[in-house]
């Protein structure tokens, strides 16, 4: 039997949370790490977009456009802006956090947890691309246009952070997949460490600024998590929703391109722009995204032995 999780998901989650702890009770060694977190991002991008062939997603792209249109009007406007009022009346402290976690792009790893459910694999990876190429500009309306009362903050400025971080690594793939394609590979099988060292910089250069605030209120984070599953929750429901009438492998990459989503971006974004909440609900993020694969799988069973 294949298990929900494999041991990599349990090590990263433990790095992102044990990061994210030493920032906050040891702000001082946190600090050393301040300049590091966007470079560290892209550089996870870069790792992350060596497996993502944009020829691939083209051609995925064009039995699927429909879908793939509806489902990004969803992801990137309607949705985040529902979650946004939603939270907004019922608890206000995280009503932005789940407007940038619910319009930020699709996670780059979504195909491969795509295929640990058996979801349409190739839909993913369209979105994935979509979402990462559209985001960097309607994240930053919806904001100024949604949260206009609750931030002041440049415009033009998070549309520069997000397509410095987003299409820099991109272009970088590009580059390194036609003049040095031998080196991909090599990247490739070191990817995962790399990550672990990637990510636990980022925590560690991020949450130290806010370790006054999260000693002083400590329940903080455990209500982030609950709001993360939270939002997880909505994202499975509404994504199996979108796809209801279609086969069940494209409603289980509904459910996937919606919960599995660039919650590190967040969590770097929202510590230049907002917080301290917002990217403490983005790291608790990281739990979620890796156990929807257990109510996905379940989804599957009842739905394939009702069949």
């Amino acid at each position: 039997m294949q298990l929900p999780f494999r041991l990599n998901d349990f090590l990263l989650v433990i790095v992102v949370i044990s990061s994210m702890t030493i920032a906050i009770i040891y702000p001082d060694f946190g600090s050393l790490f301040q300049a590091l977190p966007i470079y560290c991002v892209m550089a996870n991008f870069f790792l992350s977009y060596l497996s993502i062939e944009l020829t691939s997603a083209w051609k995925a792209l064009q039995g699927q456009s429909r879908q793939i249109l509806t489902f990004t009007i969803m992801k990137l406007i309607i949705l985040p802006v529902i979650l946004f009022f939603i939270f907004d009346y019922l608890a206000p402290a995280y009503a932005l956090s789940a407007l940038l976690l619910t319009g930020v792009s699709t996670g780059v790893v979504a195909p491969f947890i795509s295929n640990m459910v058996k979801g349409n694999s190739s839909l993913v990876l369209v979105a994935v691309v979509i979402t990462s190429a559209l985001a960097p500009f309607t994240l930053p309306v919806l904001i100024q246009v949604v949260a206009v009362k609750q931030v002041e903050i440049s415009f033009f400025g998070m549309i520069r952070m997000l397509a410095l971080v987003i299409f820099v690594p991109i272009l970088a793939v590009e580059i390194f997949r036609r003049l040095t394609p031998g080196l991909l590979q090599p990247l490739m099988k070191k990817q995962f460490p790399l990550s672990l060292v990637l990510f636990a910089v980022i925590n560690l250069g991020v949450f130290y600024r806010y370790a006054p605030f999260f000693k002083k209120e400590p329940n903080m984070i455990i209500l982030a998590t609950f709001v993360a599953f939270g939002l997880a929750a909505v994202y499975c429901i509404v994504g199996i929703f979108l796809f209801r009438k279609s086969s069940l492998e494209n409603q289980l990459a509904g459910a996937v391109m919606l919960g599995n989503l660039n919650n590190v971006l967040v969590i770097v974004f929202s510590s230049e722009f907002f917080g301290p909440v917002e990217p403490m609900v983005a790291a608790m993020y990281m739990i979620p995204f890796f156990v929807i694969v257990i109510p996905l799988r379940y989804y599957r069973h009842r739905k394939t032995k009702t069949v």
